[in-house]
């Protein structure tokens, strides 16, 4: 069977020679739709064995290539159909729509020297949440070959040592008598665009601690948010006291060690991206870490799935649709009547109402719905003071 020949930039210059000519292959018909190139057609000299692009340079700077087995890799790829397709499975059955990865290989196309993909409904997003998970899956697996988890771990003994999130929000609720506020450090946002053109993090991080606020989300995300874990970094090392919540997309416990190194002492979890058992697993890791677990929910059925996970402290609600990114924030209401409530104030559950939270009126709202803290970024990162927002928000000072 014909292979292709995928090739990885590891090195300033690759070049590749065009596929020599196949008149005897069917060309096929296309309709009209989205292509993206994907990799030129392997050279007939290596027909016969599937050939992989290593991350090694030659001494011209081009990248090297080694054969890899075709039976091996052919197994490899069943094996990972077939994990992948599990795991698809158990989320579907907990009512999770959002897909880790795409479910199928993007189908090849031939057209003259290149092969192409031609986006479906199996293998294009469905949503923007999709766009971000799926880019996040890709991105760490970049990362875990740069510092795999042992390397991780050794840098856990230098890693700054974990505050008290929880604690410090509740402290807040009994000093205030306002929700602990949670102030978000965010540039941008796929639905808004750019928040904030003169961006510097510790400087809105230090203005927000100024203003009242009792910990500090710091969005990690480069490609949707234009965030980064040096932003998280910058501002553990500034020496904002603040305890501090790593705002990424985690997608794979390897995040979680990441973000403890760079001075994190919370993480999010998000229901309506992992399964239950997932959530388990990485909050046991995270309290094996000191890190607090802000578990984030938007339905009732997700609500109800980390209702019945044993030692969840935080559950914030977000009252953004994550699909469609429409804000109802009556969602928060809705989701602590009855019930849940009741089940929240037993096991003394703190919920944090999340989005579209932007004045005096949003905060006396969710209080009354039985939040006891908000994460809020929108309304007062965009101030130019930010410090000042904060007191806008809950219409009086806050700072201590």
């Amino acid at each position: 069977m014909e292979s292709v020949m995928s090739v990885r930039a590891a090195a300033p210059r690759v070049s590749f020679r065009a596929a020599p000519s196949q008149a005897h292959r069917h060309v096929p018909k296309f309709p009209t739709s989205r292509c993206s190139i994907f990799i030129p057609r392997a050279p007939m000299a290596y027909r016969r064995g599937s050939i992989r692009a290593q991350q090694s340079e030659s001494k011209d700077g081009s990248a090297t290539l080694s054969p890899v087995n075709e039976s091996e890799g052919n197994a490899l790829k069943i094996k990972e159909w077939e994990v992948g397709n599990f795991q698809d499975e158990v989320a579907a059955s907990q009512g999770i729509r959002i897909r880790r990865r795409p479910p199928t290989g993007p189908p090849l196309h031939y057209v003259g020297p290149f092969e192409f993909r031609i986006e479906n409904e199996g293998n294009t997003p469905r949503n923007i949440l999709e766009e971000i998970i799926w880019n996040k899956d890709k991105e760490v697996a970049r990362m875990k070959e740069r510092r795999p988890v042992y390397m991780l771990k050794k840098g856990l003994e230098s890693a700054p040592p974990a505050r008290d999130f929880v604690g410090a929000l509740k402290a807040s609720n009994l000093r205030t008598g306002l929700p602990g506020l949670i102030a978000e450090v965010k540039k941008a946002s796929p639905s808004r665009g750019v928040l904030r053109e003169t961006f510097d993090p510790v400087e809105i991080a230090q203005a927000y601690e100024k203003g009242g606020a009792a910990c500090l989300s710091v969005l990690t995300d480069e490609k949707y948010f234009q965030g980064s874990f040096e932003n998280l970094e910058a501002i553990r090392n500034a020496g904002v006291k603040c305890p501090l919540l790593c705002k990424e997309f985690i997608v794979d416990a390897w995040q979680i060690y990441y973000a403890r190194i760079k001075g994190a002492d919370a993480v999010l979890l998000i229901a309506a991206v992992l399964p239950d058992l997932d959530i388990r697993y990485m909050t046991k890791i995270c309290k094996m870490l000191g890190l607090a677990t802000l578990i984030e929910v938007h339905n009732e059925r997700e609500m109800d799935r980390v209702l019945g996970i044993e030692g969840v402290e935080l559950i914030g609600i977000n009252n953004r649709d994550l699909e469609t990114f429409e804000v109802d924030i009556s969602n928060t209401k809705k989701l602590l009547e009855g019930k849940r409530g009741q089940m929240i104030r037993e096991k003394d559950i703190i919920v944090v109402g999340e989005s579209g939270l932007f004045t005096p009126d949003d905060i006396a709202y969710v209080q009354e719905s039985g939040v006891r803290a908000v994460l809020v970024g929108e309304s007062i990162v965009k101030k130019s003071d930010p410090a000042k927002g904060i007191t806008e928000l809950f219409g009086k000072d806050i700072s201590l």
